[in-house]
């Protein structure tokens, strides 16, 4: 018997609540999975937030009322969750290029309900540059030291951090010493745009956290259970990764997501973002017990 994947059950929840005031809380709570878990989920599968998808799928009813219905768009705007028609209005414009009145004028339904086919670059990266099962490791614990500062989903803010690291990085450790990039699971925060602010960090492995410059932030990696995964080739393909991991293998195993950080290991020397030689090793938490690494 096949059981639903933690991200059927938020959206089957979503669905039947489409209506009512629910957010990122109660879809958490519901689910019986942290808000964590629920923000990496969403961002990665399908690059949005739990917030910005329950706006999108409620607009996507209205839309079907405006053309379907003879509804008034007030009564529309508040059956959709919408506090005013004016925000309503705005909201609508920006998802579909004109105002509920001009949409139901046109009478045509832009809704797409068909799934993202994937192209023929992406199927070869899933192919050939990722570990399709991977490494299930009981890390001990780690210190790292380095540089903190933040990313957003629709933004990445992290090569100009790592450009930051990289001059410390060659001042004050050895070359050899593995870099980390961690995300800091419990600085998220939202904005009003539906966009999802992480808090990161980006550092290397240390043996203690004394003697370090002040300019340096510390942080000790949890031990516990990771799966490992590798991902070969342009960092730009890495959210191809994350949408493997989370949307293809997470639910058709019996792993469970624990609620540490997640965090990738550079062990090579990034010469070019775009090298079809790098390699990351993404450590995924997971909860139980493995062996020793």
């Amino acid at each position: 018997m096949k059981y639903p994947s933690p991200l059927e059950n938020a959206i089957e929840y979503i669905e039947k609540h489409l209506n009512e005031n629910i957010g990122l809380n109660d879809v958490s709570r519901e689910t019986g999975y942290s808000y964590y878990y629920m923000t990496r989920l969403f961002s990665a599968v399908l690059g949005e937030s739990v917030g910005h998808y329950i706006n999108r799928r409620r607009l996507y009813n209205a839309s079907e009322k405006l053309i379907h219905s003879h509804q008034r768009v007030i009564d529309i705007a508040l059956d959709s969750g919408f506090k005013s028609p004016e925000a309503f209005s705005r909201a609508f414009k920006a998802t579909f290029g004109s105002s509920p009145a001009e949409y139901r004028k046109a009478g045509l339904d832009l809704v797409v309900h068909a799934k993202k086919q994937l192209v023929p670059e992406d199927v070869c990266h899933i192919a050939n540059n990722i570990s399709h099962s991977p490494e299930i490791i009981e890390m001990r614990e780690k210190k790292v030291a380095g540089l903190r500062g933040s990313t957003s989903l629709f933004t990445n803010k992290l090569p100009g951090l790592w450009e930051q690291f990289g001059d410390i990085h060659k001042e004050l450790f050895a070359s050899a010493r593995p870099c980390v990039s961690i995300c800091e699971t419990q600085q998220t925060t939202y904005t009003k745009d539906g966009d999802v602010s992480f808090r990161v960090m980006v550092g290397c492995v240390v043996n203690d956290l004394d003697n370090l410059p002040p300019v340096l932030a510390v942080k000790t990696l949890s031990p516990g259970r990771y799966a490992v995964f590798t991902h070969q080739g342009a960092f730009k393909n890495l959210i191809k990764t994350y949408q493997y991991i989370f949307g293809t293998w997470l639910p058709g195993t019996k792993e469970e997501l624990d609620d540490r950080e997640d965090f990738e290991v550079y062990e090579r020397e990034v010469l070019s973002p775009d090298d079809p030689n790098n390699e990351v090793k993404i450590f995924i938490p997971l909860k139980d017990k493995g062996r020793l690494f």
